[in-house]
Formats: C-alpha cells, sequence, structure tokens
C-alpha cells in the first residue's frame, strides 16, 4: 500500500476563510439579482420616460396638422386650392417651443416637396393602417428622434417632427445615478453587516479550532463549544463523541497491556520453572517429559493471548467475543488439576464439589472456554495466594458447580480473612490493590477487574461474597444454561 500523501500546507494556507466563502456566496446571487433588478428597473423607466417624450412629439406633430388648411390660390370661384400652414412665425416658436432641445418639422405634399419647414428633413412613413410612426434619423449631423404623421384630411399630406435627444440622455443617466448608485451603497453596507454578522456565528468555530490546537495530544477530555446555532452544536457534539472513542480505544489499549502482563506471568514463570528444572535433569527422558510440559503451557499460553486480543479487540469495537457451548464440568476439571501441585507445594487443601453430579446435571453452558479457563484461573490464584487461613487452622480453597433454574453457577470459596462488601466492590476494578497484595508485593491488581471484564463478555454475571460472619470468601460467576 503506497503510504498516504502528505498534507499541503501552503496551499492550504492560501485557502480562503469560512467567513469569505459564506460573505462572498451570499453577496455574489445577490450582486447577480441587484443588477439584473436594476437592470429591469432602469429599462422599465427608460421606456415610459421614451413614451413621454414620444407623446409630446407627436402632440406637436398633430399641433402642426391642425393647422394646415385649403386655400384657394386666387379670388376665381374656379380657382384652385393648394394645402397651406396657417403659422406665424411667432406661433411657430409658441407650437414647438423647447427650452433644451432643438426641434425640426417639415410638412411634405404627397409628391415630398416641402410645404413648410426644414428642406431635407425625412422620417420613415407609418406602414398599414398606422397614422404616425417613431424613427431615429440623423439631419444636419445630428442624432434626433422623429415622428411621422400622414393624414388625408382636408388633402393628403405628411408632417415630420424631429427633436434632439439630449434630455432623453440626461434622463437615462439620472435614473441610472439615483437607482444604482443608492443601491451600490447599500450592498456594500450589506457586505461589512453581513462580514460582521457571520464572523460572529462562526466564533464558535474560532474557540473549538483554539481549543484542539492548544490541547496535549493525550488530553481526551470533553471539548468545551459555546454554540450559536444547532450546526455549531452537533459539530462539538461530534467532536467530544469522537474524543470519546479514541479515549475509550486508548483505554482498551492500556487494559490489554494490563491483561497480558497479568495473565501471561503465571504461565511464563511456569515455562521458566519447567526449563530449569530440565535443564538441571541429565535424564533425556525428563529433558523430553519437560519439553512436553513446555509444549503445553506454551500453547495454553498462546490461546489466552488470542482470547486477550479477542477482548481488546471486542471492547474497542463493541463487539463480542464468540461464544460455544462449552462442558464446564470439564473444564473445571482440567483447571483445578493444573492448579494441584501449587496448592499442594503452599499446603492448601484444593477441592471440587459437584463434579459427581455430572451425569444428572446438565453443566453445558454458552460461553468461551479459553475466558472460563481464564476466570478459573485467576479465582484459583487470588485464592490461593490471599485466601489463606488464620494460625492454626488448614486453608481450604473449593470449586463448586451448581444449577438451579437454568442458572449454573461457578464458585471458588476459600477460608481466608474475607472481605467488607466495599472492599470487594473496590477490588472489582481495574488496577486496585487488597491490602494482602501490597503487603506480599504480588500482583497487579488485574486479576478481579479481568474476571469482572471476562464475565461481562460472555453475558455471565459475577459477584462476590463473605461466606459467614467475615470470615472467607465467595467469588460466584453464573452462566446461562444451553437446557
Amino acid at each position: 500500500m503506497s503510504p498516504l500523501p502528505e498534507p499541503n500546507l501552503s496551499a492550504g494556507a492560501r485557502l480562503p476563510s469560512l467567513r469569505a466563502r459564506v460573505v462572498s456566496h451570499v453577496l455574489l446571487p445577490l450582486a447577480l439579482t441587484w443588477l439584473l433588478g436594476t437592470a429591469v428597473t432602469v429599462g422599465v423607466a427608460y421606456y415610459f420616460a421614451q413614451t413621454a417624450f414620444d407623446r409630446a412629439l407627436l402632440d406637436d406633430a398633430y399641433a402642426l396638422a391642425s393647422r394646415v388648411k385649403l386655400q384657394p390660390q386666387s379670388k376665381l370661384p374656379d380657382a384652385t386650392q393648394e394645402l397651406v400652414l396657417e403659422l406665424s412665425d411667432n406661433e411657430m416658436s409658441t407650437v414647438l417651443f423647447d427650452r433644451s432641445e432643438a426641434i425640426f418639422f417639415a410638412v411634405l405634399r404627397p409628391d415630398g416637396s416641402v410645404l413648410a419647414g426644414h428642406p431635407g428633413l425625412h422620417a420613415p412613413q407609418p406602414q398599414g393602417k398606422a397614422q404616425s410612426r417613431f424613427a431615429e434619423i440623423s439631419y444636419q449631423g445630428k442624432n434626433l428622434r422623429s415622428v411621422a404623421v400622414v393624414l388625408a384630411q382636408p388633402a393628403p399630406f405628411e408632417v415630420v417632427v424631429a427633436q434632439t435627444l439630449g434630455s432623453r440622455n440626461d434622463l437615462l443617466r439620472s435614473v441610472l445615478l439615483y437607482s444604482v448608485g443608492p443601491q451600490v451603497l447599500l450592498l456594500l453596507l450589506l457586505a461589512v453587516w453581513l462580514r460582521r454578522v457571520i464572523g460572529h456565528e462562526l466564533w464558535p468555530l474560532a474557540q473549538l479550532q483554539q481549543s484542539i490546537n492548544q490541547r496535549d495530544a493525550l488530553d481526551l477530555t470533553p471539548v468545551s463549544v459555546s454554540a450559536s446555532s444547532s450546526d455549531i452544536e452537533q459539530l462539538g457534539r461530534a467532536t467530544n463523541a469522537l474524543l470519546a472513542r479514541v479515549s475509550h480505544s486508548m483505554q482498551a489499549q492500556r487494559e490489554f497491556s494490563g491483561n497480558v502482563a497479568h495473565e501471561l506471568r503465571t504461565p511464563l514463570a511456569g515455562i521458566r520453572a519447567l526449563a530449569e528444572y530440565g535443564l538441571a535433569q541429565p535424564a533425556p527422558a525428563v529433558w523430553r517429559e519437560q519439553l512436553q510440559r513446555i509444549t503445553v503451557s506454551e500453547a495454553r499460553a498462546s490461546r489466552l493471548v488470542e482470547q486477550l486480543l479477542a477482548l481488546a479487540l471486542s471492547e474497542e469495537a463493541q463487539a463480542e467475543v464468540s461464544t460455544d457451548v462449552v462442558a464446564l464440568d470439564v473444564i473445571v476439571q482440567e483447571t483445578v488439576l493444573r492448579y494441584l501441585p501449587r496448592a499442594d507445594a503452599a499446603g492448601v487443601d484444593l477441592g471440587v464439589q459437584g463434579l459427581e453430579q455430572a451425569l444428572s446435571q446438565n453443566f453445558r453452558v454458552q460461553g468461551n472456554a479459553a475466558l472460563i479457563e481464564g476466570i478459573l484461573g485467576n479465582l484459583i490464584d487470588n485464592a490461593l495466594r490471599y485466601g489463606r487461613a488464620p494460625e492454626g487452622r488448614i486453608s481450604t480453597v473449593t470449586v463448586e458447580l451448581a444449577v438451579s433454574e437454568g442458572v449454573v453457577t461457578l464458585s471458588v470459596v476459600d477460608n481466608g480473612p474475607g472481605l467488607t462488601p466495599e472492599q470487594s466492590q473496590h477490588l472489582m476494578q481495574r488496577g486496585v490493590r487488597g491490602q494482602a497484595t501490597q503487603q506480599l508485593g504480588q500482583g497487579a491488581g488485574l486479576g478481579l477487574a479481568i474476571v469482572t471484564k471476562f464475565a461481562q463478555v460472555m453475558g455471565a454475571r459475577f459477584e462476590l461474597g463473605v461466606i459467614a460472619e467475615g470470615v472467607g470468601l465467595r467469588a460466584t460467576v453464573r452462566f446461562r444454561s444451553t437446557i
């Protein structure tokens, strides 16, 4: 597997902040919407302004057309009548008055000749049934807005009125200035306000980042998050949940290390004793016998390590160790026989009660053989170490098997000094050492904690109780029967 690429810190340093990204993502659509709205507003305003100007231009054209009359060329009764514009110069100035714009006009006959007005002024004629038509034209080097009106009474003629575009352009610039300018200012004020508000809302994230950056790698306590929104609150919860899982994983690793050290001490010491005894004997047959015993002890230690690994993984992954139907009486018999030499050497009477009922009682339980061996071995080891009777009495350790109402009970009973209920509860915690342990300088305070954990993994229940009047200790594990 190829190694993971190293993070590009220089590229990450150039990345914009979350506040800047949020502000940009908010302002960009807002600016586009504002731009589109402004364009529509300006377009609508300019359209209606153009309509107002065009209406005034059309009114001027009709005012001129109203003064076009038919007059005879002479006073004779049969004299030919011609079109004339009945407006004096003063009246013309009044009709076509505009203080800021230049106005041009022309009254044209049907043949295109000029009846009155500016020669050469022409505009596109109306099409179809329309009487007027607006257009942009050029006259005397000037861009003009024109209207052409075609009338049939009193005789066919055309009126063209054109006006320069200065006022129209000034109006468009004013609309743009007074509509776009304030909105740009409002957009800038909104950007500043959004930046402040978003920065305030994201401040808990900065606090979370600062808290994590300043924290020691081994400090897995929950992080304090002052949430201002549900999203930041959920992020804080997720971060603390991750820290809790990491803490649980590290605790499981520490417990596994302690379990291995505690559980392997006895088999490794036994292997060393077997090896030393074999090396001290000259006979090859004794060597072979000791090597066989070492092989058996090593296999037992290997199985124990495998189960400890499975236990550690089950704690870390919240998964159960695989269990099966096992014969509890067989495990008890094999384990007790293995501890008999040690009990004889220590002067302790180690015995079993209940095996004689194996034919009539069902001692098959749902569990794990190696874990049950670990439980029973720990309980017998504790009883042999710390369950000694007072001076003048014989120390006894008894393993009891019983079945009652679908529950199989495995107990290890000694006649030692016993424990109070408070001491029993205290000693089942990991790393806690009793007074006898401290006096003897043995043990790491893991035995009963391992028994508790093994029983919990298999779904069994572990209890400690006093025999009678504070003398002796009964350690009991209750299994579900497979009946």
